[in-house]
């Protein structure tokens, strides 16, 4: 018995006890601490393995370059840092490795921070091979940082950060005090993973520094880092001190560019922008002084204006810190621009951004289009751009530049995989390799796949009946297929959606589906709808305020999702005043609401309402809405509201197409506070074409900021009044293009 005890003894001391010397294994949050009161250059603290929750680590000491201070996984990736947590790092020589951030978010505005406290920063230290999966705010308009970097002389390396779904920069770089500045921090080899469309600013992926800060020089180093599909807004980096370096990196499929928002003496060189002909892709984007771009090679962009290929951006004469400075000594030699959209010269030139640039040179660049139109665009004088041994290929440019050569090229697609001209040696060099994925991050955290999640599972046949349905979806699993067969189908629960999952009809009979609650599908957290060949009747439904056959739940969602409507019909929507077919919630964003080959008939409400944000910031609810090839006929209130306020030009979206369809008595109910069948406001790409109304409320467009993009053409129509076009903050006349269209006039209701 005292033997045992003894062991018993020995094996509890050995907790708070290193096992070796400097070395502490810690189980649990109070030997934590109390080890990291006693550290000394040289010792570790390591986690043993599993989840810690609601752990908020502080670290910090003096270690010394030969022996730095250590916190570390037991073992790499068995060490799960989950629910309100965050890291917090202080002192000099700290080393962090081996760490998972995943299911929760930090209590804090940072998930790792490079400081203890406001005096207490980083220096010398480093952070590696840590993962941050999903660890974002529940409200996606809840600001944070995943990383803030602060102090000197810092490391960031080989790490996995992806999924950020709230508002705020993923990766910042800051400046705000004096141990900030001239920081000389290095940032390389990390895995920047898929960012979703945030719907608003604060989404890029990197930023150095601030407007406040901007006079002051960084020297940060970004090298070899692979940035795949990082879509948050139009910034994937911004560039907001001087004297920074970008090098080596590889953009891949990522919404955006690179952009020297402030600050001068930045170098960027051999990074790699393939945007594989992903819309708004883009390449750099030129403002303020002394800036190199050189050695980039950029293939398959489709940006244009502000995140085209090249952007050089027009400034604001004596620009305050937060604008747009002059473009002055530029020096653009040597890239490589192929197959994509646009280069834009003095962009965002207005009665505000007059200052052309100066005293800069475009030098030895290969340029070429993707052969449908003009590549270079030129909105402002070029007389300060000198342009030498400049080739272009495959398309025009606006105007003649002397420098620019228009050349017959023959491309080749050399070992790396990058093309080169035939006998040329224009444009990027053939010593250039690319960055791949799995040269960066960790090797062991798989890296998000490139697909679909819809119709990857199983496909499950549910039987018509009560409630088969709502207990086949009750146990579909993640990209399943609800096959459903010719009869009725009765839907008492609202189904909370959760997966990405598909409900298909019978083909051969129709499959009627009425749901007995104010909505069909509700949702949630990581959910995504497709439904097909489906007869979806509202007759059963309650007379409930909000009712909507598909609506978003009422707390914050911080993921995207998808909606896909394909042969689907919809009809008796009516049983109150306001019975819309989806409606989208406030902090709710979809990447994509698709119906097409669908019908709508008698339905009081409106057939998407993508409303909800309207405190004018710049949020929105839908990135894409695409119509086609449907019907609705006795559609009470706007069919489709898309609402986008404010002016920040940071999105690309929304996006609203509505083709070759029919629309019979729409938007004329006395409810319809819009008095529209569509209100489109804050929308930048708009194309309305080829369909056909009668009696139906008229079009009403509004155009907030940017340059927006609308085009109504080819629709015909009776007892309609023309679009009601209006610009809010453009002195001139609307911007939409109206062509072919033939409206009737109309009589009021």
């Amino acid at each position: 018995m005292v033997f045992r005890l003894c062991l018993f003894l020995i094996a509890s001391f050995s907790i708070a006890m290193p096992a070796n010397a400097g070395v502490y294994l810690v189980k649990n949050q109070k030997e934590y601490f109390a080890a990291e009161k006693k550290l000394k250059a040289g010792d570790e603290i390591v986690l043993a393995n599993g989840v810690w929750r609601d752990f908020e680590i502080k670290i910090s000491g003096d270690g010394t370059e030969k022996k730095p201070i250590v916190l570390r996984s037991q073992e790499a990736g068995k060490v799960i840092i989950s629910g309100q947590s965050n890291l917090r790092i202080g002192g000099k020589y700290m080393l962090v490795k081996g760490l998972v951030f995943k299911d929760g978010y930090s209590p804090t505005g940072e998930v790792i921070s490079f400081r203890r406290s406001k005096e207490n920063l980083a220096h010398h230290s480093r952070v590696t091979q840590v993962v941050i999966d999903g660890f974002s705010k529940l409200d996606r308009y809840e600001s944070d940082y995943w990383v803030g970097m602060y102090g000197k002389n810092n490391r960031f390396d080989h790490n996995h950060l992806v999924g950020k779904t709230n508002k705020g920069v993923t990766f910042a770089v800051r400046l705000d005090s004096k141990e900030s500045q001239e920081n000389h921090h290095r940032i390389d080899h990390n895995y920047f993973g898929p960012r979703p469309v945030l719907g608003s600013n604060g989404g890029e992926t990197l930023r150095i520094g601030t407007s406040k800060y901007s006079m002051f020089n960084s020297n940060t180093l970004v090298e070899n880092n692979y940035f795949d599909r990082c879509d948050g807004e139009v910034e994937i980096i911004s560039s907001k001190s001087g004297s920074n370096i970008f090098r080596g990196n590889y953009f891949d499929r990522s919404r955006g560019a690179l952009v020297f928002r402030h600050g001068d003496g930045t170098l960027v060189e051999n990074n790699v922008f393939m945007g594989g002909g992903k819309a708004h892709t883009g390449g750099i984007r030129v403002i303020n002084r002394n800036q190199t771009i050189r050695n980039n090679y950029m293939e398959g962009l489709r940006g244009t204006g502000f995140a085209s290929a090249l952007t050089v951006m027009n400034g604001v004469p004596n620009s305050p810190v937060n604008r747009y400075v002059q473009v002055d000594n530029a020096v653009i030699e040597n890239n490589t621009m192929v197959d994509s959209s646009r280069i834009t010269l003095n962009a965002g030139a207005d009665t505000e951004r007059s200052a052309a640039p100066i005293d800069s040179r475009v030098a030895g660049n290969l340029l070429g289009g993707t052969g449908e139109g003009e590549f270079i665009k030129v909105q402002d004088d070029i007389s300060g751009i000198k342009f030498l041994d400049n080739m272009l290929f495959n398309d025009s440019a606006q105007q003649e530049i002397a420098g620019v050569a228009k050349a017959s090229v023959e491309m080749e697609r050399a070992e790396n995989g990058l093309l080169y001209p035939v006998g040329l040696t224009a444009g990027a060099s053939r010593d250039i390799k690319p960055l791949t994925r799995d040269q960066v991050g960790v090797d062991w955290y798989p890296k998000p796949a490139s697909g679909g999640r819809f119709d990857t599972g199983k496909e499950i046949p549910v039987p018509p009946g009560e409630d088969t349905l709502t207990d086949a979806f009750a146990t579909a699993a993640e990209g399943d297929q609800l096959v459903l067969s010719a009869g009725e189908y009765l839907v008492n629960k609202t189904l909370p959606l959760d997966r990405a999952i598909t409900i298909r009809g019978s083909k051969e009979g129709a499959t009627q589906l009425l749901f007995a609650r104010p909505s069909l599908v509700e949702i949630r957290e990581g959910g995504s709808i497709k439904l097909a060949n489906l007869q979806i009747d509202g007759a059963a439904a309650p007379d409930s305020v909000g009712n909507a056959m598909i609506r978003t739940a009422i707390f914050p969602i911080q993921s995207n999702f998808v909606i896909k409507l394909t042969g689907v019909s919809v009809t008796n929507l009516d049983v109150n005043r306001s019975f819309d077919v989806i409606k989208l919630g406030k902090s709710s964003m979809a990447d994509q609401v698709n119906i097409k080959d669908s019908s709508f008939n008698n339905i009081s409400g409106s057939i998407v309402l993508a409303a909800a944000e309207t405190e004018d910031y710049g949020q929105y609810n839908v990135e894409y809405l695409d119509v086609s090839n449907s019907n609705f006929k006795d559609i009470g209130a706007e069919l489709f509201n898309v609402y986008r306020g404010g002016r920040d030009e940071s999105t690309f979206g929304p996006h609203f197409t509505a083709t070759n369809s029919n629309f019979v008595n729409v938007g004329r109910s006395k409810n319809n506070m819009s008095g529209a069948s569509m209100v489109l406001h804050g929308v930048q790409h708009a194309d309305i074409s080829n369909n056909n109304f009668l009696d139906a409320a008229p079009i009403k467009v509004t155009h907030t900021v940017g340059r927006p993009q609308t085009r109504i053409s080819g629709n015909k129509s009776k007892n309609m009044l023309e679009p009601v076009l209006e610009e809010l903050n453009y002195q001139g006349a609307h911007r939409a293009i109206l062509s072919n269209n033939q409206f009737e006039g109309a009589v009021k209701p």
